[in-house]
C-alpha cells in the first residue's frame, strides 16, 4: 500500500513516497522539524494535516461524499421501489398472523395425541439404572 506524504516548510513543497512495508515517515519525522505532513488516507481519502515536531493533527479534510443517486428521478424510483418491498414484507407478516393462530392449534393437537399415546408411568433415567 503506496502513500504520498507532503511535506510543507515555509516556500517549498516536497512528495515522498511511502509504504507500508518501510517506516520511512518515523525517519523523516526524526530528521525534519517545524513541517507539517499532510497524509491521505488509504481508507477513506481524507486528508490529515499532521505537525512534524509534535506528531498532533492539525487539520482533518473529510473526503468529498460521493452521490448515492446520479439525478432525482433515479433517487424517486429507487425509493418506489423500497416502498414497495416494505408493503411486500408487510403483507407477508399480516398473512402469517392470520394463519399463525390455525398453525398454533395444529401443533397443540399433534402435542396432545403425542402425550396420550405416550406410555404412563415415571421415565426411566440413566441414574436411576446404576
Amino acid at each position: 500500500m503506496l502513500g504520498v506524504v507532503r511535506i510543507y516548510h515555509l516556500n517549498w513543497t516536497e512528495s515522498v513516497q511511502t509504504s507500508a512495508k518501510k517506516p520511512t515517515i518515523s525517519l523523516i519525522m526524526a530528521k525534519i522539524s517545524e513541517k507539517i505532513f499532510e497524509v491521505a488516507c488509504p481508507d477513506c481519502a481524507a486528508m490529515i494535516r499532521i505537525d512534524g515536531v509534535t506528531g498532533v493533527v492539525i487539520s482533518h479534510t473529510p473526503a468529498p461524499r460521493k452521490r448515492m443517486f446520479e439525478d432525482l428521478e433515479t433517487a424517486a424510483s429507487a425509493m418506489r421501489a423500497q416502498d414497495e418491498r416494505k408493503e411486500s414484507i408487510f403483507r407477508q407478516s399480516m398473512e402469517a398472523e392470520k394463519n399463525k393462530e390455525d398453525l398454533l392449534e395444529k401443533r397443540f393437537a399433534e402435542a396432545l395425541r403425542k402425550a396420550k399415546d405416550a406410555p404412563e408411568g415415571k421415565p426411566i433415567r440413566d441414574f436411576d439404572l446404576d
